[in-house]
């Protein structure tokens, strides 16, 4: 069996399943891919053997697609809203250059609609990205993110992702709000922090809602809170 869920905010996506085993009371149960605390959306999970172990086969590779609202001024150490604020001084890791952030007061006017666009453009297509610092990254089989949180940086290797497409929403300094289909593995908080980079006012993931795996859309998914014994027929098969 498997199921669409909508994860809340202020939850890990392992909580999720912590929740569906108990409706269920069936123990293998997992998902296809993560979510951050503080992001909210799809989350497909499989509950039973033979529905965990098709999972990764059947949707890990899917892409998926985001609304992300994106804060421009500043930098954050985890790339969303979490993190303290970075140093106005960020180290390019592929090259020797420094980027100075600008001010939070600097001026805005300089960030036309028309240029917003054509800097999303950039963003475009095959990249190398570098996934954010607290991230499940494995470097030396250690994670990123339990280094970091140690005071240690593991260097992270930039990976090769597609940004299919970039619609830009909403924008009015310093909110910046995005839809974007990528590829699997893509990080959001990294693309926010390259778009910020890339206008050179810093930039970090306010909030974010995964809408789409593939053509499963969350307006197909039931709320976590909704779900019950009674109701886990909303359940969708996979030929």
């Amino acid at each position: 069996m498997f199921l669409l869920i909508d994860k809340p905010k202020g939850i890990t996506s392992h909580d999720v399943i912590d929740r569906i085993r108990k409706i269920t009371d069936i123990r293998r149960t997992g998902h296809a891919g993560t979510l951050d605390p503080n992001a909210t959306g799809l989350l497909i999970v499989g509950v039973g053997r033979e529905s965990t172990k098709e999972l990764w086969t059947k949707f890990g590779k899917m892409d998926k697609t985001y609304v992300a609202e994106i804060t421009l001024g500043e930098e954050r150490e985890t790339d969303d809203s979490v993190g303290k604020i970075r140093n106005s001084n960020i180290e390019i890791r592929n090259g020797s250059a420094k980027l100075t952030i600008l001010s939070s007061s600097m001026d805005k006017s300089q960030f036309s609609k028309s240029q917003m666009l054509k800097t999303l453009n950039l963003f475009l297509g095959e990249q190398m990205q570098t996934p954010p610092v607290y991230s499940a990254i494995k470097s030396g089989g250690k994670k990123a993110y339990e280094e970091a949180r140690k005071g240690k940086v593991l260097k992270v290797e930039p990976r090769k992702v597609i940004i299919y497409s970039i619609k830009l929403l909403e924008y009015e300094y310093p909110l910046l709000k995005i839809e974007s289909k990528v590829s699997s593995g893509t990080y959001i908080r990294a693309l926010a922090r390259d778009i910020g980079r890339k206008l050179g006012c810093g930039a970090y993931l306010s909030n974010l809602r995964r809408i789409k795996i593939g053509e499963y859309k969350v307006e197909n998914s039931v709320k976590l809170d909704e779900l019950t014994e009674d109701n886990l027929d909303r359940k969708f098969n996979v030929l």
